[in-house]
Protein backbone atom coordinates (compact mmCIF):
# COMPACT_ATOMS: atom_id res chain seq x y z
CA UNK A 1 0.00 0.00 0.00
CA UNK A 2 1.51 3.39 -0.99
CA UNK A 3 1.85 5.25 2.11
CA UNK A 4 0.22 9.04 2.06
CA UNK A 5 1.74 12.40 1.51
CA UNK A 6 2.25 14.59 4.21
CA UNK A 7 -0.36 17.40 2.75
CA UNK A 8 -2.81 14.49 1.86
CA UNK A 9 -1.97 13.36 5.85
CA UNK A 10 -2.59 17.02 7.29
CA UNK A 11 -5.48 18.05 5.13
CA UNK A 12 -7.29 14.60 4.71
CA UNK A 13 -7.88 12.20 2.17
CA UNK A 14 -10.27 12.94 -0.75
CA UNK A 15 -10.01 13.36 -4.49
CA UNK A 16 -9.41 16.63 -4.31
CA UNK A 17 -6.73 16.91 -1.93
CA UNK A 18 -4.78 13.78 -4.16
CA UNK A 19 -5.46 16.08 -7.49
CA UNK A 20 -4.05 19.08 -5.44
CA UNK A 21 -1.21 17.30 -4.29
CA UNK A 22 -0.36 15.65 -7.07
CA UNK A 23 -0.39 18.84 -9.12
CA UNK A 24 1.49 20.88 -6.34
CA UNK A 25 4.35 18.02 -6.45
CA UNK A 26 4.84 18.71 -10.10
CA UNK A 27 3.94 22.17 -9.79
CA UNK A 28 6.16 23.08 -13.30
CA UNK A 29 4.79 20.91 -15.14
CA UNK A 30 1.34 20.29 -17.13
CA UNK A 31 -0.79 17.08 -17.84
CA UNK A 32 -3.34 15.33 -19.30
CA UNK A 33 -6.49 13.97 -17.67
CA UNK A 34 -5.69 10.96 -18.03
CA UNK A 35 -2.26 11.78 -16.24
CA UNK A 36 -3.98 13.45 -13.33
CA UNK A 37 -6.28 11.05 -12.95
CA UNK A 38 -3.66 8.00 -12.73
CA UNK A 39 -0.94 10.16 -10.51
CA UNK A 40 -3.31 11.22 -8.69
CA UNK A 41 -4.71 7.29 -7.22
CA UNK A 42 -8.04 8.34 -8.10
CA UNK A 43 -10.87 7.04 -11.41
CA UNK A 44 -11.30 9.02 -14.32
CA UNK A 45 -15.25 9.32 -13.43
CA UNK A 46 -14.35 10.60 -9.89
CA UNK A 47 -12.09 13.52 -11.83
CA UNK A 48 -14.72 14.11 -13.59
CA UNK A 49 -17.12 14.92 -10.90
CA UNK A 50 -14.86 17.59 -9.06
CA UNK A 51 -13.14 18.85 -12.65
CA UNK A 52 -15.59 21.81 -13.12
CA UNK A 53 -14.94 22.60 -9.66
CA UNK A 54 -11.24 22.70 -10.74
CA UNK A 55 -11.90 24.85 -14.01
CA UNK A 56 -14.47 27.26 -12.33
CA UNK A 57 -12.02 28.01 -9.06
CA UNK A 58 -9.16 28.53 -11.67
CA UNK A 59 -7.56 26.05 -9.97
CA UNK A 60 -6.00 24.70 -12.95
CA UNK A 61 -5.84 25.89 -15.94
CA UNK A 62 -5.54 24.73 -19.24
CA UNK A 63 -2.03 25.58 -20.52
CA UNK A 64 -1.78 23.46 -24.13
CA UNK A 65 -2.80 20.77 -26.21
CA UNK A 66 -0.90 17.95 -28.01
CA UNK A 67 -2.81 16.45 -30.70
CA UNK A 68 -6.16 15.49 -29.46
CA UNK A 69 -4.77 15.74 -25.71
CA UNK A 70 -5.35 18.78 -23.46
CA UNK A 71 -3.02 19.61 -20.86
CA UNK A 72 -3.30 21.24 -17.68
CA UNK A 73 -1.19 22.58 -14.39
CA UNK A 74 -2.12 24.10 -11.04
CA UNK A 75 -2.48 27.67 -11.21
CA UNK A 76 0.04 29.73 -9.42
CA UNK A 77 -0.75 32.81 -10.29
CA UNK A 78 -4.21 31.99 -7.85
CA UNK A 79 -4.03 33.85 -4.60
CA UNK A 80 -5.64 30.91 -3.17
CA UNK A 81 -3.33 28.47 -4.48
CA UNK A 82 -0.18 30.60 -3.94
CA UNK A 83 -1.06 30.08 -0.29
CA UNK A 84 -1.27 26.15 -0.72
CA UNK A 85 1.91 25.59 -2.32
CA UNK A 86 3.26 27.96 1.01
CA UNK A 87 1.77 25.34 3.15
CA UNK A 88 2.66 22.83 0.98
CA UNK A 89 6.20 23.44 1.12
CA UNK A 90 6.19 24.06 4.95
CA UNK A 91 5.21 21.11 5.62
CA UNK A 92 7.90 19.48 3.52
CA UNK A 93 10.17 21.64 5.45
CA UNK A 94 9.16 20.94 8.55
CA UNK A 95 9.33 16.87 8.04
CA UNK A 96 12.69 17.56 6.38
CA UNK A 97 14.11 19.20 9.47
CA UNK A 98 12.50 16.49 12.29
CA UNK A 99 13.77 13.60 9.57
CA UNK A 100 17.01 15.43 10.00
CA UNK A 101 17.46 15.80 13.72
CA UNK A 102 16.38 11.93 14.25
CA UNK A 103 19.52 11.37 11.63
CA UNK A 104 21.64 13.62 13.73
CA UNK A 105 20.57 12.22 17.00
CA UNK A 106 21.44 8.79 15.70
CA UNK A 107 24.54 9.86 14.44
CA UNK A 108 25.57 12.00 17.47
CA UNK A 109 24.34 9.74 20.42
Amino acid sequence: MKTKSLFIEFMGDSPMIRVLDYLLTERELDFSITDIAENSGIGRATLYRIWDGLINNKIIIHTREVGKAKLFKINTANAKIKKLIEMYDMLTLDELKNRCKKELKCIVG
